[in-house]
């Protein structure tokens, strides 16, 4: 396996203090950071740290329930619910080694809550905490359509989370510890290389749980490839790390870049974080039938589910692309296994 090349490039850090008053200076970061690594960090957001930990809490509450009573809530094309090792990255052909639990505001939870008693107060702590980062990501929005110069409301609008027909997710990953004092198994990814399809991810960590790398080098939103220089982007207590999804860079024809983004594997007990390891990612996801095109009209208008449906197409072709680049290097190690017995 090729040894992975760092770089220390900064990852911004943006406040979001005073926003009414500072909201060019705010748009003129947020533009910077999105037009070249697609990624960056906020501070002075509103969310407080105890916020964040409660939450992480809930998080902690749920995955320790045992797995036949979160199976109850099972993962399905509603983009809600539970899974366990069942997301495969294209950039690796393998299941991720995590868990992770899905929730949205409208009609998609539907039948996907716990009963209370199953796990009291989950439900309200967790719309309470959805709303907050809502209301950061709305900020965001508003900085973004300035940018390209749409109206101030043109992309809140396309992500009102009290529409019935609304996408927008919080997701809560638990990635399995691993045993340090083992080499890592061959094949094993606690997130594999990937690009996220949404507006944009905010996403909370908890300190000390390091893991997180991004690798820009994309220049279409329709391309897999990536460079090969990874930097890491080391957790910090109240900040929320951002990306510049997909759809965001369709919507910006290119000029805002979505860059893809691993959960590294340990592999040094030295340098590496092997134990469990807990995070949040809120996905903005437009409504269904919003209508996408950037200014520059570069792609077709297409709708949320649209836009959604292409993503995962693409998704699916680069997966099957890679388990059949895997299974003909399986065939050919196999071939020199049984030459040389």
């Amino acid at each position: 396996m090729a040894e992975t090349k760092y770089s220390d490039r900064s990852i911004p850090k943006i406040s979001l203090h005073d926003f009414e008053s500072r909201i060019d200076d705010i748009t003129a970061e947020l533009v910077a950071a999105a037009e070249t690594d697609g990624f960056f960090a906020l501070v002075n957001h509103g969310i407080l740290e105890k916020e964040i930990e409660t939450q992480f809490d809930a998080a902690e509450r749920f995955f320790s329930l045992p797995d036949e009573i979160k199976a109850t809530v099972p993962f399905s094309h509603r983009n809600t619910g539970w899974e366990k090792g069942a997301q495969i990255r294209p950039s690796t052909g393998k299941a991720d080694q995590k868990e992770s639990y899905q929730m949205q505001f409208g009609l998609m939870m539907e039948g996907m809550w716990l009963p209370e008693d199953t796990l009291p107060g989950f439900r309200e702590q967790s719309l309470q905490f959805m709303w907050k980062v809502q209301k950061v990501s709305e900020k965001l929005m508003v900085c973004f359509a300035r940018g390209l110069g749409f109206p101030d409301d043109h992309f809140v609008k396309a992500h009102d989370v009290s529409r019935p027909n609304a996408q927008t997710v919080l997701r809560m990953l638990r990635y399995f510890a691993v045993d340090s004092a083992v080499p890592t198994p061959e094949g094993y990814y606690r997130a594999g290389a990937h690009a996220d399809w949404d507006f944009v991810t905010l996403l909370f960590q908890r300190p000390g749980q390091s893991g997180l790398e991004i690798c820009p080098g994309r220049e279409a939103f329709t391309e897999f490839g990536l460079g090969d220089t990874w930097t890491k982007v080391e957790p910090a207590a109240g900040e929320i790390v951002c990306n510049i999804g997909d759809l965001l860079m369709s919507w910006s024809d290119d000029r805002f870049k979505s860059t893809f983004h691993r959960v590294k594997t340990p592999t040094d007990p030295e340098v590496d974080y092997y134990g469990t390891r807990y995070s949040m990612a809120y996905f903005n996801q437009p409504s269904t039938d919003c209508q996408i095109q950037g200014p520059l009209k570069k792609y077709p208008v297409v709708t949320g589910s649209q836009f959604t449906e292409a993503a995962m197409k693409r998704n699916f072709a680069a997966l099957e692309k890679t388990k059949a680049m895997n299974s003909k290097l399986e065939k050919i190690n196999g071939g020199l296994v049984a030459a040389t017995s």
